[in-house]
């Protein structure tokens, strides 16, 4: 028999990296021929993405602040699945991997994707809580899916436990190929930006996560040696009002864009400041791009951004930041020779190679192997299951 497993990916954020992720991988697993939805809420980029690939979306309302509702949402996804009742569930994200683990407890096969790990996003007390949970939840979890080495490595050092795997994140090499000379200066015409005014471009999500706030910080020193430069600040997110409201000199704020390539392709360096990550997609776009970059050393990019891609410096310190922009901003030979050496690592990170090893861990997962068939009598005994402890478990205060 072919093998043709149910899928259902649950996850909260709809935008960005993530859902990036869960729209490319549940396209891939429907051509296939898998059967796959999608629970999450039913608006966003990913939902336009999963109408297009003619994947389900199961709509699921959680928020992404944490609050009492929770205790509602996940009794909500208990619903679904029964519904939908898939083969495996793959969780993605802290929301999603705390309300799918503390209802389904192992019941059915479970993939946990942590996209960056919860107590990375909180502090204090919280943060214990949030570390306490993913070492006892981890049990709930047949697979847990690591984007990176660096995630993996987290995990261990913080007592993690559990079938930790590393899927790379991967980047779609048809969509960024390198940027040549032209479509840079078509793209700089595009967005209003002189041929030889130096450009750096910050792609991502508005947050605490990504580091932007360090980046205007850094920026005011930049632009007081650089009476040229321009950054441009390209995403939304809950932070975006507040940094433009600073007025950084030659700052310029796009919002949400549909075409975040022709930003890559005008830019002189591409900078990631985060606090941490997992592995961003951001990250691995500019390699294959062939762009130089500048990130935070924190796991995840440490392991794309080399001293031959660009330069690593310390999360959170403006001033090593700074004098790493101004280094590559003044010198256009060492952004090229960069992207170079950019272009040619992104390879390694071919988004097939990392679509076809998840498959193989979903197939895994059921214990079936690569190459067995999902039998049609399996017992549906393993997708029954009340909410029962449901409250025990889903008041944790967080949530991503």
């Amino acid at each position: 028999m072919a093998v043709r497993p149910g899928v259902l990916h649950v996850t909260q954020p709809v935008d960005g990296g993530v859902g990036a992720y869960v729209a490319t991988a549940a396209a891939d697993q429907a051509r296939r021929g898998w059967r796959v939805a999608v629970a999450c809420p039913p608006s966003g980029r990913l939902f336009d993405e999963l109408t297009a690939s003619g994947v389900p979306c199961l709509p699921w309302t959680a928020g992404r602040a944490p609050g009492p509702a929770d205790l509602v949402r996940a009794a909500g996804l208990a619903g679904i699945v029964r519904e939908f009742a898939p083969d495996v569930v793959h969780l993605h994200s802290s929301k999603a991997g705390l309300a799918g683990r503390a209802v389904l407890r192992g019941r059915v096969p479970t993939l946990f994707q942590p996209h960056g790990w919860s107590w990375l996003a909180v502090r204090g007390p919280v943060a214990a809580a949030a570390l306490a949970w993913e070492r006892l939840a981890a049990r709930w979890a047949d697979r847990v899916i690591c984007v990176g080495a660096g995630e993996a490595g987290l995990a261990g050092r913080h007592g993690v436990r559990g079938r930790l795997v590393v899927v790379r994140n991967g980047v779609d090499l048809r969509r960024f190929p390198p940027a040549c000379p032209r479509e840079r200066a078509e793209a700089r015409a595009r967005h209003g930006i002189g041929e030889r005014t130096p450009l750096a471009v910050c792609v991502g999500r508005v947050s605490r996560q990504k580091g932007q706030e360090v980046l205007l910080s850094a920026w005011r020193r930049v632009a007081a040696r650089d009476d040229q430069a321009r950054l441009a600040i390209v995403g939304d997110g809950p932070l975006l009002p507040a940094l433009r409201s600073r007025s950084e000199p030659r700052v310029h704020f796009t919002g949400d864009v549909t075409d975040v390539r022709s930003w890559y392709a005008a830019a002189d360096v591409i900078v990631l400041p985060s606090l941490w990550e997992g592995l961003p997609l951001t990250a691995l776009e500019a390699l294959a791009t062939g762009r130089s970059l500048v990130a935070s050393a924190v796991p995840g990019l440490a392991e794309v951004v080399t001293g031959e891609t660009g330069a690593l410096v310390a999360p959170g310190d403006a001033g090593v930041l700074a004098e790493a922009l101004l280094a590559r901003l003044g010198q256009p030979a060492l952004t090229a020779a960069e992207g170079a050496a950019a272009a040619a690592l992104a390879g390694a990170f071919d988004v097939d190679r990392s679509l076809d090893e998840l498959a193989a861990h979903t197939l895994e997962a059921l214990g079936t192997g690569a190459g067995a068939g999902v039998g049609a009598a399996r017992s549906r005994s393993r997708n029954t299951f009340d909410d029962r402890g449901l409250a025990r478990h889903c008041q944790t205060p967080w949530g991503q």
